[in-house]
């Protein structure tokens, strides 16, 4: 617990007695659809802990102002060093991630097949032994009859598969604990405390404030047009497009056009083609600012009023922000009598504003591949009224060599029209040749 005067910053990691670290200075980066950064440098009359009793541990820091918190964050001790010993104190740093940050150290090559997105992303936190999250969702997300993570780390897929769905991520955090939240809408934006915009200079004790705010509007994509295709409806182009509704100070000419859209179905190219435009359109109209709000972080909005600017003052949701705190006091022969201070610098959209994350670079296949043709047990030949077959990639991790080693995939054959061709059908066992088209 903190003292009942002024600011003040505690810390506990693992079971080491509380007291065993003070903090010298912290900055804690928090962003939409990234997973948090604390570095936390400290200060302990004990020259010598032990690294095993904090690497890989729980670790909480609480910002207190005349004895009431705050704020808190909690994560695990990523990295941890020594530094210089003085006198009394002997220096250390901390760095905290959250639970989601250990997805990035397990890379993989599967495949899941018709299954949600959300499951996929459970499984993957499962996997990782990461029970405390939630997702908050708006919109119908169906199943994907074929999903690959190819080559890249669990984060790296979660990333990539929730930005295509039209998902980000923020963090949560509770009595010590954190939570990593999936949303896809605007409506799942917690309200946070107002804030005023401090044109007097008050001090901390007036409340929490903005200090510095501006605002910004950027040219950019006006429309966006997705196109797939599907050899069942060879003739039925998949095309979809979304035009902004809010171009009154730029050109509608501004157009993204691409090509697969990643979608087989109407559904699904309307909504991907949305998510898609509030995507390239996340910078369109932004503010950056700096304040003293403690709780300011992803996930949350607050209501800006007292702006000298009228129409700045509506509610806006924050995207990232850097809070930075210094308590030189912790440095008993350095403290040198400077105050502790805390302060941020944020980004933020309009709370209304629904913000999605870029499209990450999907991995891509080198070439064709081999594979081999599998099916159920017993059978020579195994494929669908449209002669495709199923088989087993030798980078596949998880693949069972039967009916479920793949989605169906079509076969190439040497001779085939309206009313004519031929059809030869890969027998199982066999090896083949896959193209990526």
């Amino acid at each position: 617990m903190a003292d009942n005067t002024g600011l003040q910053f505690t810390v506990s990691i693992g079971s080491l007695a509380a007291g065993t670290f003070a903090v010298v200075d912290f900055e804690l980066t928090e962003a939409l659809n990234r997973p948090f950064s604390l570095t936390l440098n400290l200060a302990s009359p004990q020259p010598g802990i032990d690294f095993g009793a904090v690497l890989d541990q729980p670790c909480e820091l609480k910002v207190w102002y005349n004895g009431a918190l705050q704020r808190s964050v909690s994560g695990i001790v990523s990295r941890f060093a020594q530094g210089e010993t003085g006198f009394r104190r002997t220096r250390y740093q901390a760095q905290v991630r959250p639970a989601l940050w250990r997805t990035g150290l397990r890379t993989n090559a599967r495949i899941f097949q018709a299954k949600k997105p959300d499951a996929i992303i459970t499984a993957l936190l499962g996997e990782a032994g990461i029970t405390d999250f939630a997702f908050a969702l708006r919109h119908d997300h169906p199943a994907r009859e074929y999903c690959v993570q190819y080559r890249e780390s669990d984060l790296e897929f979660i990333t990539r598969l929730a930005a295509e769905e039209g998902m980000y991520f923020f963090h949560e955090f509770e009595d010590g604990t954190h939570r990593v939240v999936f949303a896809d809408d605007a409506g799942a934006v917690a309200k946070g405390e107002p804030l005023f915009f401090n044109l007097a200079n008050q001090g901390l004790a007036e409340g929490a404030y903005v200090r510095r705010f501006s605002y910004a509007e950027a040219v950019s994509t006006a429309g966006v047009e997705l196109k797939d295709y599907s050899f069942k409806t060879p003739a039925y182009g998949l095309s979809h497009k979304k035009m902004s509704g809010e171009l009154a100070h730029q050109g509608e000419q501004y157009e993204h056009y691409d090509y697969p859209g990643r979608y087989k179905a109407d559904p699904n190219g309307k909504a991907f083609a949305g998510y898609r435009l509030d995507a390239l359109r996340a910078g369109a109209v932004t503010g950056t600012g700096e304040s003293n709000c403690a709780g300011l972080r992803p996930g949350r909005s607050f209501v800006l009023s007292e702006h000298p600017n009228p129409q700045l003052n509506i509610a806006w949701q924050t995207v990232s922000v850097t809070h930075t705190g210094s308590q030189p006091q912790a440095l008993e022969e350095e403290g040198g009598g400077a105050p502790t201070t805390f302060s941020n610098r944020f980004e933020v959209v309009k709370a209304g504003t629904t913000w999605r994350a870029a499209m990450p670079t999907k991995p891509m296949v080198d070439g064709p591949q081999i594979a081999t043709v599998t099916g159920p047990a017993g059978e020579e030949i195994y494929c669908d009224k449209y002669g495709r077959i199923k088989v087993q990639f030798p980078w596949d991790r998880y693949g069972t060599q039967n009916d479920q080693s793949s989605c169906w995939v079509r076969v190439s054959q040497g001779w085939a029209g309206g009313q004519y061709g031929m059809v030869a059908i890969p027998r199982i066992g066999h090896e083949v040749v896959v193209s990526f088209l």
